[in-house]
């Protein structure tokens, strides 16, 4: 009897190590249960979930060329195909606010983290008639005045720490 990938075999249980268990299939050859392999859940000892003569239906999982073959425990269990929950729709409201730039706005204070509230510069603002969808290019002229003047700021701040451009030191 050949053993080949993908086919359930019956076997015996000869040895339990800390990192699997050794199934005897027909005709003396032996194939290795690895831990992680043994069941659906984590198993810390092999020896709370096998015992030696246990007699186990296992899954062939791979036959290396060197004869060493691969057995699994948990895939010869036929599961039954679980649909995934579907995702719940998301309340309607306004859109997620993001960006995925820090704002660091006001000069020095350090850090250039994230700072909430109105600063003048809200990205949220709303006109009182509705909804209106920016084009591209209202968005790049957007972007580009929003990073001349987090440069001018960073500019700035850096200029009075070190002392100013052309600034002597005596």
């Amino acid at each position: 009897m050949s053993i080949e990938v993908g086919t359930k075999l019956e076997g015996k249980v000869t040895g339990i190590t800390h990192f699997g268990a050794f199934v005897d299939l027909s005709g003396g050859v032996t194939g290795l249960v690895h831990i992680s392999e043994i069941a659906d859940n984590y198993v810390k000892d092999v020896n709370d979930h096998l015992k030696i003569e246990d007699v186990v239906t296992v899954k062939v999982i791979n036959v290396d060329k060197d004869g060493k073959i691969g057995l699994s425990i948990r895939q010869a269990v036929d599961k039954p195909v679980s649909e995934r929950p579907a995702r719940p729709e998301r309340p309607p409201g306004p859109p997620r606010s993001g960006g995925g730039f820090p704002r660091s706005e006001g000069g020095g204070g350090g850090g250039g983290g994230f700072r909430g509230g109105d600063r003048g510069g809200n990205r949220n603002f709303k006109p009182a008639g509705g909804v209106v969808k920016a084009t591209f290019e209202d968005k790049v002229s957007r972007f580009l005045k929003d990073s001349e003047e987090r440069i001018s700021n960073l500019k700035k701040s850096t200029e009075s720490k070190r002392g100013g451009r052309g600034g002597r030191r005596d």
